[in-house]
C-alpha cells in the first residue's frame, strides 16, 4: 500500500489522474444534456470508452454493418470523446457524398496524421491548400502520361519485368509480395522520373518501410492514440511510426534535390519535377501553398498511397484465381481468343474481355481494401432529418456499399457474375465504389484500373498460378485478412507454371 501511495504521489501521475478527472467530469455533463438538435440514433455511450465495446478495432467495417441493422443506414457512434455519424449502404454514401459533396468535403483532424503531415498533403489536407494542391497533382498526372497511351507503354514495360522476376522462380514457391513490386515502380516513376532494379537498396528500402508504416497505421495500439492522443506520452507505436515516415522523407528529400540539380527546362519528366517547377514559379509571390512542407507531403502520400492499394489488390487477384482455378482457365482462355500470339494485352482489349473484366471488378469489390476514410462536414447542415453540426466527423463505410445485399446477389461470395448480365457481357455497377465517390475520390483511378488490368492479364497470359506443394484450394484463406491500413491477404505463398 505504501508503494501505490508513493505511485500516486509523483507529480506526472497526479497530473494524468487530474486530467482523467477533467475528462470524465466534461463526459459526463456532454452526455447527460439533452442536444437541442435531432442527432442520428445509436448506442449509449459508456464513460471513457464510448462505444469501442462494441467495435472490432481489427475490423471496425464489419462492426458497423452489425450496428447498421439495429440503428439504420444513419447513426451515431462514440470513439471514447470523439462523437462519429456513420453512413451505410449504397443510397446513404451516395447522398451525401454526391448530392451533398461540398458539405462533406473535408477530412476530421485524425491525431496521427496531424502528427504526420500537420495540416499538408493530398489526403488529409483542407481548404484552399487542399483543393490547390489536388487541382496541381490532377494536372501534372495528366500532362506526364496518366490516361494516355504514355502511361500504358510504362505499364507494360514494367509488366516485362515482373514476368521475368516470377520467371526467376522456376515454379518454385514464392510470397505474394513479390507482386508489389510492379505497381510501386509504376508509382515511382510518376514521381522520380525513373523505375528502381528490383534489387536496387533504396528500392528495397522503400518496400521495407511502406510494408512497415501501412502495418503500423493498422495497429490496435495506433487506434488508441488516435482515440485518446492525451496518452501519447505512454503508447509507442506513433513514436516508431514517424520514426519511419522520417526515414520515408529523407529519401524524399534526396530525390527533390537530384530534381533541382537534374531540371534544365526542357520539360518536366516527373511530379516532383513538376511540383519544383510550381514552387520557383511561385517564389515571387508573398505566400504560396507549394511551400517545402507541402511538397514533401504530397510526395509522401503517393508514396503510401499510390503502392499499397494496387500492389495489395493484385496480391488479391492471384490468390482468388488461385483459389477458383476454373475462373483462372476461363480468363486464360478469353485471353488466348483475344490477344494476338507474341503481343501482350492491350488496355484497349479489355472491351473485348467481358469476362476479364469482371473478375477484376469482383476482385475490388469483393476484397473490400479500404473500409472507409473519415469525412468531415464543412458546414452546419441538415442530412435525412438529422442536424450535423459542421466539423462532424463521418465514417462512409464503402464495405457496406460494396457488399450491400440490395445491390450485390451473393455479397459475401466472389462471383464474377455480378458484373454480367444474361448474355455474358460486362456491365456496370452503380454500387461499384472501390475508388470512394465525389470530390475526394481516388485521383488515381485512371492509373489503377489500367495497372489492374495489364498487370493480371500479362500475368495470366504467361503463367498458372497455383498453391503451392503440400497446400489445396481449400486451404487457401481468404476470411481473415491482415489488417494493416488496407485489408491485405495473409502472407502466403504461390507457383508460377510457365505457359506455352
Amino acid at each position: 500500500m505504501a508503494g501505490f501511495a508513493l505511485f500516486l504521489s509523483h507529480p506526472v501521475c497526479i497530473c494524468f489522474l487530474c486530467l482523467l478527472m477533467a475528462f470524465i467530469s466534461f463526459y459526463l455533463a456532454t452526455a447527460t444534456r439533452k442536444s437541442a438538435f435531432k442527432l442520428p440514433p445509436g448506442p449509449t455511450p459508456l464513460p471513457l470508452i464510448g462505444n469501442l465495446h462494441l467495435l472490432d478495432i481489427k475490423r471496425q467495417d464489419k462492426s458497423i454493418m452489425k450496428l447498421a441493422k439495429k440503428y439504420g443506414p444513419v447513426f451515431t457512434l462514440h470513439f471514447g470523446f470523439q462523437k462519429v455519424v456513420v453512413l451505410t449502404g449504397y443510397e446513404a454514401v451516395k447522398e451525401a457524398l454526391v448530392t451533398f459533396t461540398d458539405e462533406f468535403v473535408d477530412r476530421p483532424p485524425i491525431p496521427i496524421f496531424e502528427e504526420i503531415q500537420h495540416g499538408n498533403g493530398l489526403f488529409f489536407s483542407t481548404g484552399e491548400l487542399w483543393r490547390t494542391t489536388r487541382r496541381f497533382t490532377m494536372y501534372s498526372m495528366r500532362t506526364l502520361g496518366v490516361g494516355r497511351k504514355l502511361m500504358e507503354d510504362w505499364i507494360v514495360e514494367e509488366l516485362h519485368f515482373l514476368a521475368e522476376n516470377i520467371k526467376s522462380f522456376q515454379g518454385e514457391p514464392f510470397h505474394l509480395r513479390t507482386f508489389n513490386a510492379a505497381p510501386t515502380n509504376i508509382t515511382f516513376v510518376l514521381l522520380f522520373g525513373a523505375r528502381f532494379d528490383y534489387k536496387d537498396p533504396t528500392f528495397l528500402t522503400l518496400l521495407r518501410l511502406i510494408d512497415e508504416v501501412m502495418c503500423l497505421l493498422g495497429s490496435p495500439y495506433l487506434h488508441l492514440f488516435n482515440f485518446y492522443p492525451f496518452l501519447g506520452f505512454f503508447l509507442n507505436a506513433h513514436k516508431i511510426l514517424l520514426q519511419k515516415v522520417e526515414e520515408v522523407r529523407v529519401i524524399i528529400r534526396e530525390n527533390m534535390k537530384k530534381s533541382r540539380e537534374a531540371m534544365n527546362g526542357h520539360g518536366l519528366r516527373s511530379y516532383t519535377e513538376a511540383l519544383i517547377a510550381k514552387q520557383q514559379e511561385d517564389m515571387n509571390k508573398k505566400e504560396t501553398l507549394f511551400h517545402d512542407d507541402n511538397l514533401i507531403a504530397s510526395i509522401l502520400d503517393l508514396v503510401m498511397a499510390g503502392t499499397e492499394t494496387t500492389a495489395t489488390t493484385l496480391q488479391w487477384a492471384i490468390l482468388l484465381v488461385m483459389k477458383y482455378p476454373v475462373i483462372q482457365k476461363k480468363v486464360q482462355e478469353e485471353i488466348r481468343q483475344v490477344v494476338k500470339p507474341g503481343s501482350w494485352p492491350t488496355y484497349e482489349d479489355r472491351k473485348s474481355m467481358h469476362f476479364t473484366n469482371a473478375v477484376i471488378h469482383e476482385v475490388q469489390r469483393f476484397i473490400t481494401l479500404l473500409p472507409h476514410v473519415p469525412r468531415c462536414t464543412s458546414v452546419d447542415m441538415q442530412f435525412r432529418g438529422y442536424f450535423l453540426p459542421k466539423g462532424t466527423m463521418v465514417i462512409p463505410s464503402l464495405t457496406s456499399v460494396l457488399l450491400d445485399p440490395h445491390h450485390w446477389e451473393t455479397p459475401h461470395e466472389f462471383n464474377p457474375n455480378h458484373f454480367l448480365d444474361a448474355d455474358g457481357k460486362f456491365v456496370k455497377k452503380e454500387a461499384f465504389v472501390p475508388y470512394s465517390l465525389g470530390r475526394r475520390n481516388c485521383m488515381g483511378e485512371s492509373l489503377a484500373k489500367a495497372e489492374l488490368f495489364l498487370f493480371f492479364t500479362g500475368l495470366l497470359q504467361k503463367f498458372t498460378f497455383q498453391p503451392s506443394p503440400g497446400v489445396t484450394e481449400a486451404d487457401l484463406d481468404l476470411n481473415v485478412p491482415e489488417t494493416t491500413f488496407t485489408l491485405r491477404p495473409q502472407p502466403q505463398l504461390a507457383c508460377a507454371v510457365p505457359r506455352d
